[in-house]
């Protein structure tokens, strides 16, 4: 598979990356209206003095001006190797990590999301002395979620604990669909020869596809280094996100015929099979959106919801 996409962009370098030569590790940090610039300031005394490592950053299609001229400020107070890519036109999540990989000059890429920040002072470190071992194609480090002051985040903060929350011992009994791009680290060769797949549109399970096909030919491995996910969303931005997402889990049922056995599925099919279930799904929104009621009522019913989209959806 091979990424066709034409994208136009322009470009910020600062002059730390006009003299760098980072030839070990990018960084790649894509967006859509999130905020990386936290992210790149924590990433920047880990960095340190070293040249052969760099960020690069893509906004994704320039939603918020604003936003875009904060992240080009920041680029260019860095003192670390770093470079801002704007695309035109929203391209998406996978378009937007091949142009990464495609752009980057690490021969390794360690993928982040914008609302992630790393685990400890140690983050960094921790990838490359596992690179010197040089023994596997590609890790994913895990991540963890503090306690939200807001409690519109808290049914969010439990979903990720129970369900995402995992050691790198405990993700390796599930594989591969266990990975997750906000913290991944992967040989740039390997991702170029498999690249996303730009059929999956909007948000959800593009990196779940990858890691499956990269597991056929490339040693994929879990990893013990946790970032920490920073950005939780409410409730109703649940609610949507489970709804779209319906459509790309069913093309990676489709293109992977072997995952019907994941619980996701398997909850699917059980709900599909009951007369007019989706007449529920008014009725499990409105639980999972009542802060007022327990916890695990609110999650059953957010994963519900989930299912009965799914269910439609396959």
């Amino acid at each position: 598979m091979t990424d066709t996409t034409q994208t136009s962009f322009t470009e910020l370098a600062n002059t730390a990356w006009q003299r760098s030569d980072p030839s070990v590790l990018s960084i790649l940090v894509p967006f859509y209206g999130d905020d990386p610039t936290a992210l790149a300031a924590a990433l920047n005394p880990l960095i340190g003095v070293r040249r052969d490592i760099e960020i690069l950053l893509l906004d994704d299609g320039c939603p918020d001006p604003g936003l875009n001229e904060a992240v080009s400020r920041t680029v260019r107070a860095l003192s670390a190797p770093a470079r801002l890519l704007t695309a035109a036109e929203n391209i998406g999540r996978s378009a937007g990590r091949n142009l990464l990989a495609r752009q980057a000059r690490g021969r390794w890429l360690l993928y982040l999301d914008a609302d992630m920040q790393p685990g400890d002072d140690g983050f960094l470190d921790a990838y490359l002395e596992r690179i010197e071992l040089d023994d596997f194609d590609a890790a994913f480090g895990g991540y963890e979620t503090a306690e939200p002051e807001d409690r519109r985040y808290h049914l969010h903060a439990v979903l990720a604990r129970t369900s995402d929350e995992k050691d790198a011992a405990a993700r390796a009994l599930i594989g591969p669909t266990a990975y997750c791009s906000s913290n991944l680290l992967v040989r740039a060769r390997v991702m170029r020869g498999v690249p996303f797949d730009t059929g999956f549109t909007g948000w959800g399970f593009e990196d779940v596809d990858w890691a499956v096909r990269a597991a056929r030919n490339h040693n994929l491995i879990h990893f013990d280094n946790p970032a920490s996910h920073a950005g939780l969303q409410t409730s109703e931005s649940l609610l949507q996100k489970f709804r779209d997402g319906a459509v790309n889990y069913a093309r990676l049922l489709e293109k992977h015929p072997h995952l019907a056995v994941l619980p996701g599925a398997r909850a699917a099919r059980t709900l599909g099979i009951i007369p007019f279930q989706a007449l529920f799904r008014g009725l499990w929104a409105r639980l999972a959106n009542s802060q007022g009621l327990p916890v695990r009522l609110r999650t059953a019913a957010l994963k519900l919801w989930r299912a009965s989209w799914a269910a439609e959806a396959i």
